[in-house]
């Protein structure tokens, strides 16, 4: 069993422990988390994620970049606009689980429970 997780670095001892924490430390800025939320179904553009996530363009522009620089997101050029999207699903899925963990905390059944989610179907895919 420890062979397992030694092979996909989840050991007490992974050389990726001090990188994950700063993982947590990026995501712990609710507009960062409302960002991974908007660009889950795909890229988006600046002015749109700001609309969505409730911000101005240049504070979404802020939060882009240190996302950019830890390679949460990724960038492509169409024409003179930069779509945002997410670099891999890993960052996804940990907000998505951090949401879940969050309706745990407030007690009886989370709504991930009871219905099929939007993750469960992704999942499936």
């Amino acid at each position: 069993m420890n062979a397992d997780n030694n092979a996909c670095s989840l050991g007490t001892d992974s050389q990726y422990v001090e990188l994950a924490v700063e993982v947590f430390s990026m995501l712990a800025d609710a507009t960062r988390v409302r960002i991974i939320l908007a660009l889950r179904d795909g890229e988006m553009a600046v002015g749109a994620l700001a609309e969505a996530v409730g911000k101005s363009p240049a504070a979404v522009s802020q939060h882009l970049a240190k996302m950019r620089l830890a390679r949460m997101v990724s960038t492509r050029q169409d024409g003179t606009r930069v779509l945002y999207r997410l670099e891999n699903e890993h960052a996804r899925q940990l907000v998505a689980d951090a949401i879940f963990q969050a309706e745990h905390a407030l007690g009886g059944e989370p709504a991930h429970h009871r219905a099929p989610s939007h993750h469960a179907q992704r999942s499936a895919s």
